[in-house]
Parts: C-alpha cells; sequence; structure tokens
C-alpha cells in the first residue's frame, strides 16, 4: 500500500488540469487517449481542443467525412490511429447507439483500442480496476522495483501488466491510473528524475543501487531502413498541379501528395529524367530543378525517407487538374506541408 497511497497522495497535489480530467464522458476521455498514443501531452493538447470543438459527440465525429478527419489530425502523424478513431465513432454511433461498451473486455474489440486505452477508459469512466501500463508507467514500476526485464520483451509485458494489476485497487482505479502516468511524465522523467525530492525514494529499488539511469531496460530498435522519395511538383502555366490521395497500406494512406518516385539511392536531375515514367509523363517542354538544396531526412519510427521535391515546370498535361489554389484543403504528411510552406515562402 505504500506504493498506491504516496502515488495518489502526489497526485492530488501535483496533477495537471488538462480539459480530459474534468470529465467521465467516455468520447472525451477515448479521444484524448486515442491522440495522447506516443505523443505529448503538450502536443495533443491543441488537436484535443480541435476535434472536441468540430465534434462535440460521436455522433459529429461518426458523421464527418474521413478527408476531413485526417486534414484536423495534420501533424500529429500515426494517422492510422485517426482513421482507426473514425471508423469505431461510426461503429459506436451507428452499431451501439452511441453508447460506449462499459468493460474492459468490451473495449477491446473496438479498432484502434489496444490494452493501454481499454484500461484507461474502463478505470477512468467505469471504476473498473484495469491497471494502465504504457512508457510512464514501465518506467516508474521498474525503477522502483528493480526489474531489469525488457519492457518490449514479451516476458517483460506479462510481467509489468501483471505487477501494475496487483497494485492497483477497486476503490479509485481511474484516479491511481492517472496518477501513475503523471507520476512517470512529471517527477519521475527519463532524464533528470526528481529524485531528491520524491515521496517514494525511500523504498526506491533503482535508487538505492545507483541504477535509476539504467531502467528501464529496452532491447535494441530494429535496423532504420532508408527509402529515397522524389516527389515532383508539378506546375502548368494554368497553375495547376498533380495532387492525389495515396491508396495501400503503408504509411500515409489517405493523404494527399505530389506523383512520388521512389528509387534505391539519390538520383540527380539527368537520372530522373531518364526514368520511363517521368517520360511517358511529361510533354517535351518541361524543365525539372531541385527545389531543397540539401536532402530532407524524415524520421519514421523504422524507416528515414530521404526526399527530394522536384520542381516540373510544363505547359501542360492532362493529368494536372487540381488548381494550385486548392491544395491546402487536403489532408497531407507533415514531409509535404513543410515543403508547401517552404516553397510558398520561397515564391
Amino acid at each position: 500500500m505504500f506504493f498506491y497511497n504516496n502515488l495518489i497522495n502526489w497526485y492530488l497535489k501535483n496533477n495537471r488540469d488538462l480539459p480530459w480530467r474534468k470529465t467521465k464522458n467516455p468520447y472525451k476521455v477515448w479521444l484524448s487517449e486515442i491522440m495522447l498514443q506516443q505523443t505529448r501531452v503538450a502536443q495533443g493538447l491543441p488537436y484535443f481542443l480541435k476535434f472536441t470543438e468540430a465534434f462535440p459527440t460521436v455522433f459529429d465525429l461518426a458523421k464527418a467525412e474521413e478527408s476531413y478527419v485526417l486534414k484536423l489530425w495534420q501533424g500529429l502523424g500515426y494517422y492510422s490511429r485517426a482513421r482507426n478513431l473514425h471508423f469505431t465513432a461510426k461503429h459506436i454511433a451507428n452499431d451501439l447507439n452511441g453508447e460506449f461498451p462499459n468493460s474492459y473486455k468490451e473495449l477491446l474489440k473496438l479498432k484502434g483500442v489496444g490494452d493501454y486505452t481499454a484500461s484507461a477508459i474502463a478505470s477512468i469512466c467505469f471504476n473498473e480496476d484495469a491497471a494502465v501500463v504504457d512508457g510512464n508507467v514501465y518506467r516508474v514500476l521498474s525503477r522502483f522495483f528493480g526489474i531489469t526485464t525488457p519492457i518490449n520483451s514479451t516476458e517483460g509485458i506479462k510481467e509489468f501488466k501483471n505487477l501494475a494489476q496487483s497494485i492497483i485497487q477497486k476503490d479509485q482505479p481511474g484516479v491511481y491510473n492517472q496518477a501513475i502516468m503523471d507520476f512517470g511524465a512529471l517527477h519521475c522523467k527519463p532524464q533528470n528524475p526528481l529524485c531528491t525530492e520524491c515521496d517514494l525514494a525511500v523504498n526506491c529499488v533503482a535508487l538505492a543501487t545507483n541504477k535509476v539511469s539504467e531502467l528501464p531496460v529496452k532491447i535494441k530498435k530494429i535496423k532504420i531502413k532508408k527509402r529515397y522519395f522524389n516527389y515532383l511538383v508539378i506546375i502548368t502555366e494554368g497553375e495547376k498541379t498533380i495532387f492525389k490521395e495515396r491508396t495501400g497500406k503503408g504509411i500515409w494512406q489517405g493523404l494527399y501528395e505530389f506523383p512520388l518516385i521512389e528509387t534505391t539511392k539519390s538520383i540527380t536531375a539527368e537520372e530522373l529524367m531518364d526514368r520511363e515514367e517521368v517520360q511517358m509523363l511529361f510533354p517535351e517542354k518541361t524543365t525539372i530543378t531541385l527545389f531543397n538544396k540539401g536532402e530532407i531526412v524524415h524520421k519514421l519510427s523504422h524507416q528515414h525517407l530521404i526526399t527530394k521535391f522536384w520542381i516540373v515546370t510544363t505547359t501542360g498535361i492532362a493529368e494536372a487538374s487540381m488548381p494550385w489554389t486548392s491544395i491546402e484543403e487536403y489532408p497531407t504528411s507533415v514531409l509535404i506541408s513543410n515543403f508547401l510552406k517552404d516553397y510558398s515562402k520561397a515564391k
């Protein structure tokens, strides 16, 4: 009980004033938890406010066009979260009459809802003693109990979940879950944790054994894959371009982009012009110039996109039907969005 009680006491004195903390409405709690997956609170908060204004209820989100949902999500990354969010909103609105499942097991059945999100909603909204385990929780538990099992191993995931579940109490599980998450984010931080002023310090194994900086243990990441992207930014005499939705199941599905040629290495303008797909697309009166002076490296979790934006000036081609002035209306990746900002400044 020492761990549980001290954590609750710390939270009551130090909890963050966040809008989703002021409600037990499962729609808003669900929205916040999906947004905060792999996202800092400071980054996610403006998006939460923007979404709740645009979509006050799950019915409003369900009725929205996916492209509009993606546009509002733009810049938050991991766009599959937004697509799953929209899919689940339609399921809840149309199949469940707007009522969220009220248990951990039933919440897990929702698309895009995993163990952590189901536990958070079940505990905060329905007072179920379901313990959350995220990066903050891993850090706090591994340090306090001195656990060296890698947190991203099958064994570690099971061990930490069982430990977290053994600690949580039935009286106020939602408060406890928010307490341990805030404690990890604000106090038991990855770097420079506040050990000298910690309510848990007297029983912290990592502090006693001088292993705070070594915990939690994590297996090294997989090798980063390099991909070479060449975007063809087409500008016709009529100020039109090609800007289409990205299809398939890869990154940025449903977002819009310029024609893309992926290569196995960095290429020159001459090498680009020699490619068959480029020669088939453009008429003879075409010039291609590189917009960015150096390669842009856009880093994702398991891949680095080494990118060049090529400005293609041409008299006109049939496929170029998108007015340049309409581009901003469509959802794009951060990579494309940043280019558009830079290009606008350079014009």
